[in-house]
């Protein structure tokens, strides 16, 4: 079926199937969200020079000061999400790459696991690797042999 002929089809819908092109779509949302921080941090800036500089007839020193906080704040907490947003759109980014790296492996990885299972099910009888030397240095070092380092030179009982 053509998918351009579908009503029900969304650009985005490939976008989401491939992990390259999401990258590549990320990316390109977050260089707009970073020109426009740049852009809010330029606005901030001045924004910051005009209200503080705004006095009126009666004023204090610090009265335009105290009038422009609540805007700069708000300017801050616009940028604080704007960073925010970007830094998501990066993680974001690396958790569909490493979403589909772990699809890739998912069949590997359940292949070792059942071979696992069959083993831990039917072991293998354990072999002697090297069975012991009898009669190499004369006689046996097991329950019999010296229990000190003191007693290194006499044979026990």
């Amino acid at each position: 079926m053509n998918s351009t002929n579908d009503p029900n089809h969304s650009p985005l819908r490939d976008v989401a199937q491939s992990p390259e092109a999401t990258a590549r779509y990320l990316a390109d949302v977050q260089r707009v969200l970073l020109d426009i921080g740049r852009n809010l941090e330029t606005l901030a800036i001045e924004t910051r020079v005009h209200c503080r500089g705004a006095h009126v007839d009666g004023d204090r020193w610090y009265h335009a000061r105290l009038r422009a906080l609540p805007v700069e704040k708000a300017l801050k907490d616009v940028l604080r999400h704007v960073n925010g947003l970007t830094e998501g759109l990066e993680k974001t980014a690396y958790k569909r790459n490493s979403f589909a790296d772990e699809v890739k492996n998912l069949p590997g990885k359940r292949k070792e696991k059942e071979l696992e299972r069959k083993r831990k099910k039917n072991p293998q009888p354990l072999q002697a690797v090297n069975p012991p030397q009898q009669g190499a240095q004369g006689h046996n070092l097991g329950y019999g042999g010296p229990t000190s380092i003191y007693d290194m030179g006499r044979e026990s009982a």
